[in-house]
């Protein structure tokens, strides 16, 4: 499912416009970046967490010329599912949907 995909099934559920949608989606997406940038966590009840995880500086490898480079210290974005959202994917998986 893409941007566009969601627009589309949110507003033929709303009765909203597609450039209304599409205005609050970004909206949506611009705060939890916001939020991020501050180093904030940012909780959806029922879906899932937001969270900044802090990735060690270490030595890897270059997979085609077997070079070890030294990666950074590094800050990443990352996504946890709620219980709620993953026993109701779980549920649906199983059934068949």
């Amino acid at each position: 499912m893409t941007k566009s995909d969601i627009i589309k099934e949110v507003a033929d559920g709303t009765g909203l416009t597609k450039v209304e949608i599409e205005a609050v989606l970004d909206g949506v997406i611009l705060s939890i970046s916001e939020a991020l940038k501050r180093g904030e966590r940012v909780d959806l009840r029922g879906f899932g967490s937001f969270i900044i995880k802090q990735r060690a500086a270490r030595d890897a490898r270059n997979p085609a010329t077997r070079e070890i480079v030294r990666l950074k210290e590094r800050f990443i974005p990352a996504f946890k599912v709620s219980k709620i959202l993953k026993n109701v994917v779980n549920k649906s998986l199983l059934r068949g949907f």
